[in-house]
């Protein structure tokens, strides 16, 4: 394809994804959507790839996307958490809610598809973790409009949600293989053990270089040092993404962790504007990396799956065991006021990414590359169908934009119609982003 094709659409992506933001900041519908739809017109109007042959690298450059973006989101999550004394209830109540939703989504998903497929629980259970994920990417920008204390509520359980999905299922691909109980919970202890350990360590240094270093490009020298630790991490099989997380808390945190004799290494005055810069390119480069990702992922979908009725009924019951799930957690922990919050449980990239990474009998559980193909190592269930992801992170999409329009005490359909076309005493497309990026500067 000629280079410069190829810099037309990717910069024509770009600028439509922000198109998307805008009109995702004012009707609540996430751009996710409009990125996969992009990529199914993209599929059906300019380009299908051959996914067994020529084009089968784009499944690894999506895996890359995946991957990089993950580390993007999980450090973007964590920049947004203040540790204060004063939140300490509301995290607690946010971090126990992720927690048991996450496991009893999980196990309640798993054993749907055990009764509708004739699969182990284990199986189940690889691909039931991350459709019981909550999307923080789709969350965090959505939930601007609600209480502080809603809101607050909505980024501490989603951050968690995102975090501990992602830990829960590398520690069951990690142990696929284990075959007593004591040897897993050696294997588990061993592993968070060592991890916290470097993460901690790292943590430290990295703040400390972080306050040191003077030069501009140093946001790409900590991200590279960021993602060197993660991979080597993720080469001896330990949780890498510990090691992220860590570095984020203690940056935003830095008189919780700079105390004593260490306080002299963290002085939050030094690094309080670097802080927010390093910030600001985290979501520009989260927010390249989502934007490809989706719109590959809508390129990769097999379009009969999109008319399978059967594949939209396993879609919904899977959602219905979400809400069902997640309204007996709400009801127990936040009592009588829960809405909007039952409905806003999108999900997103780290339900798709989780998937595709997910043992095949290629690669093994801990994300090498096998000589060759292992029935063994191969842990895929042949009656999943891609389209179950896309309508299940369509409908609860849905669900989410209906709660926030009427939560506004706005009509869903004039908000829908108003994000198709615009009236005719509106101003135009351009006048809109121009407005859009005066009330983020203001903000």
């Amino acid at each position: 394809m000629n280079p410069y094709t190829l810099i037309i659409a990717a910069s024509t992506i770009i600028i439509l994804s922000f198109i998307f933001n805008v009109i995702a900041k004012k009707t609540n519908i996430p751009s996710v959507l409009m990125l996969i739809v992009l990529g199914v017109i993209i599929q059906i109007g300019f380009w299908k790839p051959d996914l067994e042959g020529k084009d089968q690298g784009i499944m690894t450059a999506l895996e890359v996307l995946g991957n990089v973006g993950l580390i993007f989101i999980v450090l973007e999550a964590a920049l947004d958490l203040e540790l204060k004394r004063e939140k300490a209830g509301l995290i607690a109540k946010s971090f126990f809610v992720a927690l048991i939703a996450l496991v009893a989504s999980s196990f309640g998903i798993a054993e749907l598809f055990v009764f509708l497929w004739k699969v182990s629980l284990f199986n189940a259970l690889l691909y039931a973790v991350p459709l019981s994920i909550m999307s923080s990417a789709i969350i965090i920008p959505s939930v601007s409009s609600l209480p502080e204390k809603k809101k607050e509520f909505m980024i501490y359980e989603s951050t968690f949600s995102d975090i501990m999905g992602i830990m829960f299922f590398y520690f069951l691909k990690g142990n696929a293989h284990v075959s007593s109980t004591k040897e897993v919970i050696t294997d588990v202890s061993s592993n968070i053990g060592i991890t916290v350990l470097i993460a901690v360590i790292a943590a430290y240094l990295l703040v400390i270089l972080f306050q040191k270093l003077k030069m501009e490009a140093k946001y790409f020298l900590m991200f590279a040092v960021l993602l060197l630790l993660y991979a080597v991490g993720k080469s001896f099989h330990l949780s890498s993404l510990l090691i992220i997380l860590f570095f984020g808390l203690v940056l935003n945190n830095t008189p919780l962790f700079f105390r004593g004799v260490l306080r002299k290494f963290g002085d939050k005055s030094q690094i309080k504007h670097s802080l927010h810069e390093l910030h600001v390119i985290t979501l520009e480069t989260a927010f390249v990396l989502r934007t490809f990702f989706f719109v590959i992922f809508g390129i990769t979908i097999t379009l009969a799956s999109l008319i399978n009725w059967k594949l939209g009924l396993i879609s919904l019951g899977i959602v219905a065991i979400l809400f069902a799930v997640r309204f007996l957690i709400l009801k127990l922990f936040l009592q009588k006021d829960i809405i909007p919050e039952l409905w806003i449980a999108p999900r997103g990239l780290i339900t798709v990414l989780l998937f595709f990474a997910i043992p095949n009998g290629i690669v093994d559980g801990h994300g090498d590359v096998l000589a060759s193909y292992n029935s063994a190592e191969d842990f895929t269930i042949a009656q999943f169908d891609q389209g179950i992801l896309l309508f299940t992170i369509l409908i609860t999409s849905v669900i989410m934009t209906v709660a926030l329009i009427l939560n506004r005490g706005e009509k869903v359909t004039e908000v829908l119609l108003d994000s198709i076309k615009m009236k005719n005493k509106e101003e135009g497309i351009v006048d809109k982003i121009e407005e859009h990026l005066l009330d983020e500067e203001e903000e």
